[in-house]
């Protein structure tokens, strides 16, 4: 979707950057010379989970900063940087992708869409593609279904060159509504026969996309892939100019919603989140 009216562009490509200054996901990780973007994740199975995501790079150093809710209480998050650091195309999957009809879609359904495992966002150890289900090294939710997560890794100049390429993606839905990952919700995971399909589900995507390395898009937000809010502002940040800006913005969306007539806290934690 294309955002139509020129007078709300500003307005709707200035809410990311406010929602991080709201947030809390602007900090240290903002330091000189860094560029950001911001994620909105947006619910895939119908699991009723959202989050923002914060991609902080300074050097070869990449901060990535999640908070997101309408998790499985209790239950451990898989997460990724999917995507592709060659020039390919990915984008984030919709129900359409449901090739099998089951009601339900696979990681191997939605793969067809979001590529790969490029980055696994463990809360401690490597990060390689082959921990992609390592759930004892994968955040937990705690018992509201929330998840905070924060953690820098060392990254090769190839994301580095291609990081506005990739996306976040959260696994774990709860087909059966009984607050667990079980083999009754969903039956046996495609990947792994000795995990419930529950458990490697996707449960969310967001991608970084839009823009070039530190602008705001023109013409107003883009969102793809069939579902709603997959888009991230990235932010060129130097000399603390970061925050003026964030700051100026979170003012335009303010007057934006007057003239419209438009009627956060975070805990931050490195890893396990619960």
């Amino acid at each position: 979707m294309i955002v139509k009216r020129a007078g709300r562009h500003v307005v709707l490509a200035a809410i990311p950057a406010a929602v991080a200054l709201t947030l809390g996901l602007s900090g240290p990780a903002l330091a000189e010379g860094g560029k950001a973007y911001q994620i909105d994740l947006a619910q895939l199975n119908n699991s009723g989970s959202s989050g923002t995501v914060m991609l902080t790079i300074k050097g070869n150093q990449l901060t990535v900063q999640i908070e997101s809710k309408g998790m499985v209480p209790g239950q451990p998050s898989a997460q990724h940087l999917h995507g592709s650091t060659k020039g390919h195309d990915f984008h984030c999957p919709d129900m359409t992708d449901d090739k099998d009809g089951d009601g339900i879609l696979s990681n191997t359904e939605a793969t067809h869409d979001y590529g790969d495992i490029n980055i696994s966002l463990t809360t401690g150890g490597d990060t390689k593609p082959t921990s992609g289900l390592d759930v004892l090294r994968m955040p937990v939710a705690d018992a509201q279904g929330t998840i905070r997560y924060k953690r820098t890794i060392e990254v090769g100049q190839d994301v580095v060159t291609h990081l506005k390429d990739l996306h976040v993606v959260q696994h774990g839905i709860d087909k059966n509504k009984n607050k667990k990952y079980d083999f009754e919700g969903a039956g046996k995971s495609e990947l792994d026969p000795k995990l419930p399909q529950e458990a490697t589900a996707p449960t969310n995507c967001g991608e970084v996309k839009g823009a070039a390395v530190g602008s705001i898009p023109v013409g107003g937000i883009e969102t793809g892939g069939g579902t709603e809010g997959h888009t991230a502002v990235p932010v060129t940040v130097r000399d603390g100019v970061a925050m003026t800006v964030l700051a100026v913005v979170a003012g335009a969306v303010i007057i934006g919603r007057k003239r419209a007539g438009v009627g956060p806290v975070r805990r931050e934690t490195t890893g396990g989140g619960a």
